[in-house]
């Protein structure tokens, strides 16, 4: 039995409120249960040093956890003065994961930058925020396109995540915090809407698993990601 009384193959509730923001060129609330993430798109029409004159457009990402997104306080990274490594590492996920549903020449040479910042968190932050920033992102691309300047859509397909594990010997899909905390194993998908692979990151939290169990956590993932493309769909209509 999950905590939460899902079934194993049961997502959380999710729901995309778009235009949340009055300044962003694309903006989303993301829930997924108790998972909370503000997703924002801001526009630049310039490119980073290293792609200047190149032609190619850039997608880039910042995520961060607001101090009581938890049930304790965390401190700010910027009064630490650093990020944390955790954050660095999810932040380039969503980066490359929202790229590779993107044609950087369509874009032309400006930026995109998806700030994704967890209000309250439940378990899957990355997730939601790949699946959130995505939605903004599809939001800043229309309206460059309404305004004249792009001719084509750089988005070439949805791009969602979803987390799956194997809590209490059971695959199960969507994790909350509570079974996060103590899942066997703790995966993360990332794929597009036609279900292409973007990136697995699968793990042993203290009990290795098999190819067998890898193919299982695999095919709820494919129809987590099915239910989130869907959401996106409505969001974004």
């Amino acid at each position: 039995m999950r905590p939460s009384g899902r079934a194993l193959d049961q997502m959380r509730e999710i729901t995309i409120e778009t235009g949340v923001t009055a300044h962003a060129e694309g903006s989303c609330l993301i829930r997924c249960g108790g998972t909370h993430v503000l997703c924002t798109a801001s526009l630049e029409e310039r490119v980073p040093p290293f792609l200047k004159n190149s032609g190619l457009g850039w997608v880039t990402a910042e995520y961060g956890m607001l101090p009581r997104a938890t049930h304790t306080r965390m401190r700010r990274e910027a009064a630490a003065g650093k990020q944390s490594g955790r954050t660095q590492e999810i932040q380039r996920l969503i980066g490359r994961s929202l790229r590779a549903g993107v044609d950087r020449p369509a874009l032309g040479e400006r930026q995109i930058t998806i700030d994704c910042d967890v209000i309250q968190a439940d378990g899957g932050t990355r997730c939601a925020a790949i699946t959130g920033g995505w939605v903004a992102l599809k939001l800043a691309v229309q309206k460059l396109m309404k305004a004249g300047d792009i001719i084509s859509d750089p988005i070439t397909d949805h791009v969602a995540a979803v987390s799956c594990g194997i809590y209490a010997g059971q695959p199960v899909l969507d994790l909350d915090y509570a079974e996060d905390s103590e899942a066997g194993t703790d995966g993360n998908f990332v794929m597009t809407g036609a279900g292409r692979m973007i990136e697995l990151q699968a793990s042993a939290e203290g009990a290795t698993f098999s190819r067998e169990q890898l193919d299982t956590l695999l095919a709820l993932a494919e129809q987590g990601v099915a239910a989130l493309v869907e959401a996106q769909r409505k969001a974004i209509a």
